[in-house]
């Protein structure tokens, strides 16, 4: 059986049981979500600044505790559309460990965790869908998280379902990128948002031995 991680984006998180369910009708199927547009609303219902660095977020302590908010919402909601199989877990709880970035407050790079949590849940026939805090706590982008997440349960695929189609370049998706071109064009200073943060996680996962797949986008070894 193969297992799959699947990240989804707070954009479509509502969207995207049914392709979760889909998928776990035959492979064992982990999902790790973001909240990206929870997050800014309510940071901006607050009056905190929304600040984003190379597609990330800057969070501070309050923010944290918006972002923590945020998470649950989502979490609830996804896990209520999944059904009896979801196992709602939060990452800071569960053990994904993370390097923290201090220049954008109480941020982390996610590292690859043993997370039996996780494992444990699919080995019952579960659903396991994390939240991406790390411990500390810190917020962790959730591309970035599902990477770790894929490496270090020694997922066979990594999924990113998502509001685009996948790595645009030219006006046009890019169907394939290996690790190396990938790098480069990080490196390039052309990409801008999201899609920074996305293709690093894919280009991490890729280097830990994880097929990954940003929309219509591989990203090979």
């Amino acid at each position: 059986m193969t297992r799959v991680v699947v990240k989804v984006g707070g954009a479509v998180a509502r969207r995207s049981a049914e392709a979760v369910l889909e998928l776990a009708r035959v492979d064992e199927v982990c999902v790790v979500h973001g909240a990206g547009p929870q997050i800014s609303l309510e940071m901006e219902r607050g009056g905190i600044p929304v600040a984003f660095v190379g597609g990330r977020r800057v969070t501070t302590p309050e923010g944290l505790e918006v972002v923590r908010r945020s998470f649950a919402a989502v979490n609830e909601a996804l896990c209520a559309a999944i059904g009896d199989r979801a196992v709602p877990l939060y990452g800071d709880e569960i053990g994904l460990e993370a390097d923290p970035v201090p220049e954008l407050g109480l941020v982390g790079e996610a590292r690859a965790s043993a997370l039996p949590a996780v494992t444990d849940a699919l080995a019952a026939g579960g659903i396991p869908v994390v939240a991406p805090l790390a411990v500390g706590p810190l917020n962790v982008n959730a591309d970035s998280a599902a990477a770790a997440v894929a490496t270090g349960i020694r997922a066979d695929r990594l999924l990113f379902l998502t509001d685009v189609d996948g790595l645009i370049l030219g006006g046009e998706v890019v169907d394939r990128i290996d690790v190396v071109d990938a790098e480069e064009l990080m490196a390039s200073g052309t990409l801008e948002g999201g899609i920074i943060p996305k293709l690093g996680a894919a280009v991490t996962a890729a280097r830990g031995g994880v097929n990954a797949t940003i929309g219509r986008t591989m990203v090979a070894r």
